[in-house]
């Protein structure tokens, strides 16, 4: 029993700890875990604190030693002062409902003679978390069955257990936590803004003179794509125009604004990757708001939401945005995190993360055509988090969408399949 609820748990930790990351568990009350987690070593959280043990952390595990903590914000406050901003916690708790039959498994020697002391509810472990500067960024509901029986086991496990209604039942918490950062102003990185541009020359000059310096030495980027105007032509003399600015670009030889955007990422210098859609519907005026969310801190990841304020006429057709509506709500399920709008193009994050995500991007696989969810599985599996900015989304005024509605709609519920597998039923 003990070796098959720890393989179980282990295959929900990696989800987050990924083979090349660092992973310390914390003050281990025994050995099971880690002979299923081969990438994680026992620390104590004494070594921690004298040895820098978690300087080079990428995950701290806890695994149930939460229950048995006399003093839970002096323990956590110690640890924080250890660790580097983008470590992530990984709390393993156990559900209260579970209690009588955990206590039973112990009398009947099933389980470790260890009594927790500590039962923890959600609101308890957030408000833990706010005390001690760390920040909840996501909750799994893991285990029905922690027993191994044929097709059953698998059954409730995998597909019964992550279910509203049924995921208050499950044994296992695992909450994702990150050091809240401490923002310094003074400190002004610079940006990559990335345009993937097909058959947009009529909105070339204005992406040049509607984006606005955020960072002390930004650069623009322009991806064209296979264009039947005179798109890369207007690319190019709009560089040659614009002396004073740093204008970066090239012609993408795959097919898909995601690809494109790949590209561009892999061009990019600066600290900030930005996605900006070259059809204009969100307002280049817009993106300083993206940038301050994330320079301050308040998110790793930040999303463009098209469906707070009113749109402009013929913005956004009504089957589109019912769909837009349908796969919010089902992402937002699968991620862990709210999305109102997953298919906003424009997307920021820190180019070390990005990098940390394209590493690990196998995961996954790339075929992803938008762009938009190679970005957002990644972030979701590392844990990143997420904010979500407000935008008018504007009539297009030049050009054709390059969206096909029913097309694009089968493959969202192609990968809205694959990353439920691959993310919450595992």
């Amino acid at each position: 029993m003990r070796k098959y609820f720890y393989r179980l748990l282990s295959s929900y930790l990696r989800l987050y700890a990924r083979p090349n990351d660092r992973v310390l568990e914390v003050d281990a009350v025994s050995n099971e875990l880690g002979e299923f987690l081969d990438n994680a070593r026992s620390v104590s959280s004494a070594q921690m604190r004298s040895e820098s043990e978690a300087v080079g952390a990428d995950y701290l595990v806890f695994n149930g030693n939460l229950h048995y903590e006399a003093d839970i914000q002096s323990y956590l406050r110690d640890i924080r002062g250890a660790l580097r901003n983008d470590t992530r916690l990984l709390i393993v708790t156990y559900s209260a409902l579970w209690r009588p039959i955990i206590q039973l498994a112990t009398a009947l020697g099933l389980r470790r003679k260890t009594l927790e002391s500590n039962w923890l509810a959600d609101a308890d472990i957030a408000n833990f978390l706010r005390l001690t500067d760390f920040e909840l960024v996501r909750k799994d509901d893991r285990v029905l069955m922690p027993f191994y029986i044929p097709l059953l086991s698998t059954l409730a496990n995998r597909y019964l257990a992550p279910l509203p209604g049924l995921r208050g039942l499950a044994l296992v918490n695992v909450y994702v936590a990150r050091p809240m950062p401490v923002a310094d102003a003074s400190v002004r990185p610079s940006v990559s803004v990335v345009v993937a541009a097909r058959n947009e020359a009529g909105n070339i000059d204005n992406i040049v003179n509607r984006v606005k310096s955020m960072g002390p030495d930004d650069e623009l980027i322009f991806i064209e794509g296979g264009s039947s105007d005179d798109t890369w032509e207007r690319i190019v003399q709009a560089q040659k125009d614009n002396p004073d600015r740093n204008i970066v670009i090239g012609k993408q030889e795959g097919k898909g604004k995601g690809d494109a955007v790949r590209k561009g990422f892999a061009m990019a210098s600066k600290d900030i990757l930005m996605i900006l859609d070259a059809d204009l519907t969100v307002p280049p005026e817009d993106l300083p708001k993206f940038y301050d969310a994330l320079v301050s801190g308040k998110a790793e990841f930040i999303n463009g939401s098209r469906l707070v304020y009113p749109m402009e006429k013929e913005a956004m057709r009504f089957l589109n945005m019912l769909g837009n509506k349908f796969f919010a709500a089902a992402f937002s399920f699968v991620l862990g995190q709210r999305f109102k709008d997953t298919l906003c193009g424009t997307k920021v994050m820190t180019r070390e993360n990005y990098q940390r995500l394209a590493a690990n991007r196998s995961y996954f696989g790339e075929f992803d055509p938008f762009g938009d969810f190679d970005l957002i599985f990644g972030a979701s599996r590392m844990g990143l988090k997420v904010i979500e900015v407000p935008i008018t989304y504007r009539e297009r005024t030049y050009g054709e969408t390059n969206i096909s509605r029913w097309r694009h709609g089968a493959l969202l519920l192609v990968m809205l399949v694959f990353a439920s597998r691959k993310l919450k039923f595992i």
